[in-house]
């Protein structure tokens, strides 16, 4: 496991519950999956070489940091053409926080949305344009 530390999120007499950063990657990837205008989140080579091979990589395009305010979240996405990106990027911030709060108890410093792509054509019409 890596040598990140773990989130400490209650430490009562039954015990203490701690947190990696790896599950809250993989908590906003799939909350962000919920969002429509998004059409992917963009990932390393390593990400993609495992999706290639059939491993579903939920946490691909999110980075986590543990600073000495709190979370941050940086969120790197591909949106589809003709949306509004402020929206869109609100509705991604609004959702994750909302999903994170309801999972963990945890509450998130930062959620910086960072769009790295417009995807131009709907999936359908690519595959029409390949296939004729």
């Amino acid at each position: 496991m890596s040598e990140q530390p773990l989130l400490n999120v209650s430490d009562d007499s039954l015990g203490k519950v701690e947190i990696a950063p790896e599950v809250i990657e993989v908590i906003t990837g799939l909350a962000a999956s919920e969002i429509d205008g998004l059409y992917a989140m963009r990932g390393n080579f390593a990400s993609g070489v495992a999706e290639r091979f059939g491993k579903k990589a939920h946490s691909k395009g999110v980075k986590v940091e543990l600073t000495e305010n709190g979370i941050v979240i940086d969120l790197y996405v591909i949106l589809q053409f003709g949306v509004s990106i402020p929206h869109v990027a609100q509705l991604l911030q609004t959702n994750i926080r909302q999903t994170l709060k309801n999972m963990t108890a945890l509450e998130i410093d930062e959620i910086n949305v960072h769009v790295v792509g417009i995807q131009m054509d709907s999936p359908e019409e690519a595959t029409e344009k390949t296939n004729s």
